[in-house]
């Protein structure tokens, strides 16, 4: 039996933005009026705000609180993602795409990359993408929401978003506060911790207001103002795999393609991302302070745009890596507070989303049990690790030795779980996967392929079956281009279902 007494009552949420709204949200809809929730965040301080990019879960997310999405995408004046176009990363002039969804569909027990592999073995020249759905689309313009038929070949695709994050923060700042988030203005001072056990006793702000809480959750972004000033939990730093520290960010006009994708394209000291939003496109140039100074790579951005900038350019400095503890004593930290990996494969808003669906599952009491503190830090850990290795795949795996940085990356020692995953692949076609990995099979797959990484063989079974698999795989193809061909464009989606109001 459980002591109602001893459930927590009060909570403070320190810092807004996507990361602060998110968990407001969440946790307003999923304790429906149990507790106290108050949000403290400083319009002097801002948000980072650049977060733009999503991957199919963020659907999820919104879906569990019962928003809609045309009224989502609509408010944050979205646009649809197929997924992430990566140019000049294994080596100049050349390309590939990360879908959202599968390869083909499946027509044998062997999976179809198998067949794909033994066909290329034997000269087809055909880059994967063009057996992946959300590939054909994305290179045609078009978009369509995915068939909940296993049968059909529409069903084999899946998208996320592009969106405003300052948009998207606002969105869900009135739906907390529809559910009774209070909202503080006010910049915090001081924490005060309990003389006993060192926990977080209240918040004293700028104007000298006082805010007592018996849980508190850290969304102050790079800053970890809780988690790390106060509580002094240390960080891990991953540069020596992730060297990216800066960003700067610009949005402009559209002047080129209204996409259905996220285009990243490698510069000579780190790599250029592309959003394109309803009414403008989201960019910035994520680079290594080693290889290239700042105002070096905000002349790249500025001279790679489609449009006329519609802003100054934004700086930012970060320091890849995570936090020992996610959840120390009476806090946890969610969002930029936690860790950051850069956005190179638009993790950011996930992280956020997943460590909130964790808080949920081992809410605590005024306890606060070590083991379900314990447990929430090893799930974390494992899931930032897992992503980690990931991101460092798409650096390492590379052709290019023409500048200092793709020197680095190319010869650097990388995790030996990384190191594990990639040799299982190059030995015979195998993707070692975790139960709890973020990014499915094909992800690695459109990034090992995409990057050169080539097994030494296809599975054996591809030789014992008796099918026409080259027959499948070009049957494959023309139903994939019959079917975008029926679709209508990624613009006239969006005009029809969830135009953003003028």
């Amino acid at each position: 039996m459980t002591d109602s007494n001893r459930n927590i009552k009060k909570i403070a949420i320190v810092g807004g933005g996507s990361a602060g709204w998110m968990t407001a949200a969440a946790l307003s809809n999923a304790l429906q009026g149990a507790c106290d929730i108050t949000l403290v965040e400083s319009e002097e301080i801002g948000v980072v705000g650049v977060g733009e990019a999503t991957i199919p879960p963020i659907k999820l997310f919104n879906q569990t609180l019962g928003i809609k999405e045309a009224e989502f995408v609509s408010r944050t004046e979205g646009s649809f993602k197929l997924g992430i176009q990566f140019v000049d990363w294994a080596k100049k002039g050349h390309s590939y795409f990360h879908p959202f969804g599968d390869y083909g569909a499946p027509f044998d027990s062997v999976q179809l990359y198998q067949y794909y592999l033994k066909a290329k073995s034997e000269g087809l020249t055909d880059p994967i993408d063009e057996y992946s759905l959300a590939w054909v689309m994305a290179k045609h313009g078009k978009f369509s929401v995915p068939s909940h038929d296993r049968r059909m070949v529409q069903s084999t695709f899946d998208y996320a978003y592009h969106f405003d994050a300052i948009l998207y923060a606002r969105f869900l700042r009135e739906y907390a506060e529809a559910r009774g988030v209070k909202r503080v203005e006010g910049k915090v001072v001081d924490v005060s911790l309990r003389g006993t056990d060192g926990f977080i006793e209240s918040l004293t702000l700028e104007n000298g207001t006082t805010i007592g809480a018996e849980f508190f959750i850290d969304c102050t972004g790079f800053f970890g103002l809780l988690i790390e000033k106060a509580l002094k939990t240390g960080y891990i730093d991953w540069t020596h795999w992730l060297p990216c520290d800066r960003a700067v960010a610009i949005p402009c006009k559209h002047g080129g393609e209204f996409t259905p994708y996220t285009r990243s394209t490698a510069r000579e000291a780190g790599w250029q991302w592309r959003i394109p939003l309803q009414h403008r496109i989201g960019n910035g140039y994520v680079y290594s302070s080693k290889y290239i100074e700042d105002d070096a790579a905000e002349a790249t951005l500025l001279d790679n745009l489609d449009g006329k900038p519609l802003a100054d350019p934004r700086r930012l400095r970060f320091v890849t890596g995570r936090r020992k503890q996610f959840w120390n004593k009476n806090c946890v930290a969610i969002g930029l507070s936690a860790g950051f990996m850069e956005p190179l494969e638009s993790t950011s808003l996930h992280l956020i989303q997943s460590g909130i669906t964790r808080l949920l599952a081992l809410f605590p009491t005024l306890d606060f049990d070590e083991y379900g503190i314990m447990e929430y830090n090893r799930i974390t850990t494992g899931e930032y690790e897992r992503t980690r290795d990931f991101l460092i795949l798409h650096y390492k795996a590379t052709e290019r030795r023409d500048t200092p940085l793709w020197q680095y990356v190319a010869d650097m020692e990388i995790p030996e779980t990384l190191e594990y995953k990639i040799e299982q692949f190059r030995r015979g076609g195998r993707i070692v996967a975790h139960e709890l990995d973020l990014f499915s099979n094909q992800s690695w797959l459109a990034v090992y392929t995409g990057q050169n990484v080539w097994p030494q063989r296809h599975d054996p079974l591809a030789d014992a079956r008796k099918i026409d698999y080259r027959a499948r795989l070009a049957g494959l193809r023309r139903v994939m281009e019959e079917t975008t061909a029926a679709m209508p464009s990624h613009a006239d989606f969006i005009a029809k279902n969830c135009p953003a109001k003028a």
